[in-house]
């Protein structure tokens, strides 16, 4: 086999891909949040605050600096892998990195001057100011990771992925750990450098190292191709959409708990939405690590067959996948919701929480679909597209939270989520289908979600929580055989994964 031929061949299949990346992603958070526990003993509350503001800083800081090179990065490589043309990829990723280094650099440019402002103005503490320069000034390094991980998840490297993340975690830590004790002490300011310095080293780590790995690769450049047209055309709706949400998200979370106050019934409106979004969406959205680790690898999947013509493959990435992100969400839509509140009784010793997980629980299938959605039309070329609904959606938000709050109070905050969810996917759903030219009748929906409902309301009327999850997967699974929604090809499929056949 050429040199090619061995540079285009696919390292593993999508979905041992996906359980890889999944696996690797929450051993990682279980590492983070063991650490972060560590670091709380440590500088205590006031340091964690002040460490929480920091990074919020230092996440605006990175979505702008990235500006959207990181899925441009995964679409134009995984377009030319889809053409045979690993030649032309030495030219995407010079074009990727030099847009990185220009719009992380000025971002980072602008924070190192405005660190005293913002630490004064915003934080509140001139002690960060020190934490906020070192942000800037790795910046452009930061973004340039996130070019190598977006190559490297387009040629279907994820094995290498997860071992230089793993590597760039401990690295992380330990630095973080040696700086914290060798000299920040207890002091808030200091202690803040120490876990922004060690976040900047595991940085450069995952760099260097993916750098070392490409250069390796040794393959030739094909002649000069011009590559910024392509790169303007899918970066910059994606910077402008990462942007434009992250603005409408923090607008957002300012006004609820002010719109919130001004309902009778809301004691504590700061605490109420706290509830919602601190607790009962981590638990919603946990399960759905897979379907995120199987959306990421699907954009450049879909890139790849898009470039090479592949319309079988294609269709068959597009009804698998949301039938299987359709029957994943339904399954756990009932676990969640029979076990909503002895979950969060046993997590946060809150019963009003498990009260509204119970709530948006019906709404995990939606979610669920949706996230596969958006990814596949990423994929197919409709970034643009997925802007303006993404857009439309969160301005819509914002004004039906702003009309329904004082109103409504958290059902309205429900109501909003619901509507302008739905429009998202909705609108996602019918460009898909348009655009691959697929079909998804309306009767497998609305049978599966009448199926999971039955099963629901049977099983919750069993005395013990252990049984209600033993049996509600059993009732849905034989309600959706007797409706042809699963199939005996379904169940064979299933078996071929689990056989690696």
């Amino acid at each position: 086999m050429d040199k090619e031929g061995i540079f285009l061949q696919r390292k593993m299949p999508i979905f041992y891909s996906a359980i890889l990346l999944t696996g690797v992603n929450l051993l990682l958070r279980l590492a983070g949040t063991s650490f972060q526990v560590y670091i709380s003993g440590r500088i205590g509350a006031a340091g964690v605050g002040l460490l929480q503001l920091v990074l919020s800083i230092g996440g605006m800081s990175m979505t702008a600096g990235m500006a959207g090179i990181r899925t441009a990065t995964m679409y134009l490589t995984a377009e030319e892998l889809g053409k045979n043309k690993p030649g032309n990829v030495h030219w995407i990723l010079k074009g990727c990195g030099i847009y990185s280094i220009l719009c992380s650099g000025a971002v980072g440019l602008a924070v190192y001057l405005a660190a005293p402002t913002l630490a004064a103005g915003w934080i509140g503490d001139g002690r960060t100011v020190d934490a906020l320069r070192l942000i800037a000034l790795f910046l452009p390094i930061t973004c340039l990771c996130g070019v190598m991980t977006g190559y490297f998840t387009a040629a279907n490297r994820i094995g290498t992925l997860a071992a230089v993340e793993v590597a760039e975690q401990l690295c992380s830590m330990a630095f973080t750990l040696g700086a914290l004790t060798l000299w920040a002490g207890h002091d808030p300011g200091r202690s803040c450098t120490a876990v922004v310095l060690g976040s900047c080293a595991g940085a450069c780590l995952t760099f260097f190292c993916l750098l070392i790995l490409r250069l390796r690769e040794n393959v030739n450049a094909a002649n000069r191709t011009a590559v910024g047209r392509r790169l303007m055309d899918t970066a910059i709706p994606l910077a402008l959409a990462d942007d434009m949400k992250a603005g409408i998200n923090t607008a957002e979370n300012l006004m609820v708990p002010k719109r919130l106050a001004l309902y009778p019934g809301a004691d504590d409106p700061l605490a109420l939405f706290g509830t919602v979004s601190g607790m009962v969406f981590p638990i919603l959205m946990f399960p759905a690590a897979i379907l995120f680790g199987l959306a990421e690898l699907l954009i450049p999947e879909l890139a790849r067959c898009a470039a090479a013509g592949s319309r079988g493959r294609i269709s068959y990435l597009v009804q698998r996948s949301l039938k299987v992100a359709m029957l994943y969400g339904l399954f756990f839509c009932g676990l969640l919701f029979l076990l909503a509140e002895d979950l969060c009784v046993a997590l946060y010793d809150n019963p009003e929480a498990g009260r509204y997980l119970r709530l948006y629980a019906l709404l995990a299938p939606m979610l669920y679909c949706d996230a596969i959605t958006d990814a596949m039309t990423k994929g197919l070329g409709q970034q643009k597209v997925c802007v303006r609904y993404n857009i439309l959606t969160s301005t819509l938000d914002v004004i039906i939270l702003y009309l329904l709050l004082p109103k409504y109070g958290m059902f309205g905050y429900f109501l909003s989520f619901f509507v302008t969810h739905l429009i998202n996917f909705l609108l996602s759903l019918r460009r898909l289908l348009h655009i691959s030219g697929e079909t998804f009748p309306f009767h497998i929906p609305a049978f599966s979600a009448a199926s999971a409902l039955a099963a629901i309301w049977a099983s919750s009327h069993l005395s013990q929580p252990t049984l209600q999850v033993m049996v509600y997967p059993v009732l849905l699974g034989c309600l959706l055989f007797l409706l042809g929604i699963i199939r005996r090809e379904d169940v064979q499929w299933i078996k071929g994964l689990l056989c690696k056949k």
